[in-house]
């Protein structure tokens, strides 16, 4: 059987590296930019995005608005994951699935993971 995908957007190497190891047993695509969300999640299929909110560019929230105005991506599950102060109103303000605070807690970020994974 072929894992399911999570497509994660973060511009700290380290941060994907330990949400990598996390997430042993799905297929983890890592991305440190978000400009491209569109064609990225066309090519990677993802079955559940994790973005942080401070990644260049374009940030998360407007690639987040970019994919849920999008008929091919707007059904996919988001988890917003960041150190930001606000982190709770922009998730709502783009309509997050859930809400995951840096520094996180192993158990919780699995958790949150298998629940919201499509």
């Amino acid at each position: 059987m072929e894992k399911k995908c999570v497509l994660i957007y973060d511009d700290d190497i380290e941060t994907l590296n330990v949400c990598r190891a996390i997430l042993g047993s799905y297929r983890v695509e890592a991305l440190t930019t978000c400009e491209n969300i569109i064609a990225d999640i066309e090519e990677l299929k993802p079955e559940l995005i994790l973005m942080d909110l401070w990644i260049p560019k374009i940030g998360g929230e407007n690639a987040i608005n970019l994919m849920h105005e999008n008929e091919k991506t707007k059904h996919i599950p988001v988890i917003v994951f960041s150190a930001n102060n606000n982190i709770r109103e922009i998730s709502e303000r783009v309509k997050a699935n859930a809400v995951l605070e840096k520094p996180f807690n192993i158990k919780c970020f699995r958790k949150m993971i298998e629940k919201n994974i499509l």
